[in-house]
């Protein structure tokens, strides 16, 4: 279970995390003493035991990154549980798959590697925010540990920290995403690809090229 706000966490170096606009807002409402009690008690720069099982259990994550001059981009990223990986108490992985080509997200951790990630349990209402700095490498001995997986990403953890799940709508899960690969079949292929628009445009080994896979709509 996650700590409460009232528990102190044993924690390696953490920088504070608020700068002059959030302490702006702090101040019109008062909430800076409670805000420090935050940074103090429940926000670190180490994954603990805690945080890597529930990072571990994840089926999905939304992942916040900017390019060079800070214009954003949010991506929802989905997978089989336990597709991130916590390597060390600093250190997470996840794979990239194959996606719609454009590379928005991991395109900006190239000239920007500044990134945030949050972990949401929609139906225990829980969540988790990993901001740190990330790494692309196509050869990273981990990507055989994914099937189909074009790259990793390894993220060095800066904070880590709990969030407040009071507007956290409960859902149950339904089913899984079929397009999520695995080595026990071949990944189908999603239907947009086949498309007049698409289909000329594919990369030469681009899966959608092969005619006895499966197009599912999703």
């Amino acid at each position: 279970m996650r700590r409460g706000v009232g528990a102190a966490r044993q924690r390696g170096y953490h920088v504070g995390m608020y700068h002059s606009g959030s302490r702006r807002l702090q101040d019109r409402f008062d909430p800076r003493r409670l805000a420090d009690r935050i940074d103090e008690r429940l926000v670190h720069d180490t994954i603990d035991e805690s945080d890597r099982a529930f990072i571990e259990q994840r089926d999905m994550f939304f992942l916040a990154t900017a390019d060079a001059e800070g214009r954003p981009q949010c991506s929802y990223k989905g997978g089989d549980p336990g597709f991130v990986r916590v390597i060390d108490d600093r250190t997470i992985a996840f794979p990239v798959y194959d996606g719609n080509g454009m590379y928005l997200s991991f395109g900006n951790t190239l000239v920007n590697p500044q990134v945030g990630l949050l972990f949401i349990d929609f139906e225990r209402r829980t969540r988790l925010r990993l901001n740190g700095v990330a790494s692309i490498d196509e050869d990273d001995p981990l990507r055989a540990a994914w099937p189909e997986a074009q790259l990793v990403v390894r993220v060095r953890a800066t904070e880590v920290f709990p969030n407040c799940p009071r507007y956290i709508h409960e859902y149950k899960l339904v089913q899984r995403s079929r397009f999520v690969p695995t080595a026990q079949c071949a990944t189908p292929v999603p239907a947009w690809k086949t498309r007049e628009w698409a289909k000329d445009t594919l990369a030469a080994d681009d899966r959608a090229n092969d005619p006895s896979r499966d197009v599912l709509e999703r």
